[in-house]
Order: C-alpha cells, then structure tokens, then sequence
C-alpha cells in the first residue's frame, strides 16, 4: 500500500487512545466522532494517525468534548464550533469573540422568557390566572 498517513502519532504527554475508547469515556458514538473531524471540530492537535493510520488520540480529547457538549447544549451548531476551533479558517478574535456574545445574549433571551412562563404557571396554580382551567 503506497498510503500515507497525513501526519503521524507523535510522542506525547499522557496517554494515547484509540477511538473506541474515546468514544466510551465521553458517550459520544464512533460515528460522532468521524463526523465532528469531518467537520473540523476536532483540532489537529488532539488526534493524529499512527503507521497503520489509526486515529490516536490524546487524552485531552475527553475533556475538550465535554466542552463541545455543553456548547451544542446551548444551541451552538456544529459549524460555528467549527468556526470557533479550527485555527485553518482566517477569523479575527474580534469575530469569534462576537459569536460568543451572541449565544450569550439568546441564552438569555431564552432565560427571560422561562422566568415569565414559570411565573405564569404559577399564577395559574395560585388560581389567579384568567386561563380556561384550574389546576
């Protein structure tokens, strides 16, 4: 086979894993996985290929995608993610730091209109509420 791998699994501090294990201590599916590198979520620096081309990854792959996993739970897509880690696409800091604040501001949106809709409910449980039904 005349393939090369495109970059090969160097010496590193801590401990290297295959995707398997990856995919065990985070929860993620394989194919999860495949697919956020197809996407450039996962950065270069975090997974390489060794001389069979198997993924190899560092250990702090684990911690980095629960960070990923919060994000997505806050309505991130997996192309502003993209955006925000891979160091390929030519975006200032000022940009990223814009998308961020962004999601700042709907995660509040939205925390506002729980509140009013917590409170309503609870008008509607205290019986004050003009609503078609009592609780």
């Amino acid at each position: 086979m005349n393939y090369k791998p495109r970059f090969i699994a160097r010496e590193r501090r801590g401990r290297n894993m295959k995707i398997n294990e990856v995919s065990k201590l985070t929860g993620l599916p394989i194919s999860t996985l495949r697919f956020y590198e197809r996407k450039n979520l996962i950065p270069d620096r975090f997974v390489a290929r060794d001389e069979n081309n198997y993924r190899i990854y560092s250990e702090e792959i684990v911690e980095f995608l629960d960070d990923v996993k919060v994000l997505l739970s806050v309505d991130f897509s997996i192309e502003e993610l993209s955006t925000l880690v891979n160091q390929q696409i030519d975006l200032a800091y000022e940009d990223k730091k814009m998308i961020v604040e962004q999601k700042i501001k709907e995660i509040e949106d939205i925390q506002k209109r729980l509140r009013k809709s917590k409170k309503f409910l609870n008008t509607i449980l205290e019986g004050k509420a003009n609503f078609q039904t009592k609780c």
